[in-house]
């Protein structure tokens, strides 16, 4: 009998997730223009850099914060089925992890 995932497990597949979601949004945005976004990946963090801007996401857990290059940045919370709420003054309440990813990285290629 297969035991069921603990909620660490499932927080790790979904950063692992996010991360790759960043990745191609990324490199989506980037297509027919002349800039190149990057995208840093470790187990507790992700940078998105794109020019001047960029994006730095900690996590421990279901929670975490983010900071932008203005000094700007909020907290935000990962549910288990894979939606995110990012705090961050502008944008309140969940939303699905792949419809944040792509937000975040229009926002830092525009």
């Amino acid at each position: 009998m297969a035991t069921a995932p603990t909620a660490e497990a499932v927080y790790i597949e979904l950063w692992t997730s996010f991360a790759s979601l960043l990745q191609c949004y990324s490199a989506a945005h980037g297509l027919n223009r002349d800039i190149q976004a990057t995208v840093e990946v470790s187990s507790e963090c992700i940078v998105l850099r794109c020019r001047n801007r960029w994006l730095e996401i900690s996590h421990q857990g279901s929670k975490g914060t983010s900071q932008r290059e203005d000094g700007s940045g909020g907290t935000f919370d990962l549910q288990l089925d894979g939606r995110v709420a990012i705090n961050d003054g502008c944008n309140q309440g969940f939303e699905e992890l792949d419809l944040v990813a792509e937000r975040l990285a229009r926002e830092i290629t525009q």
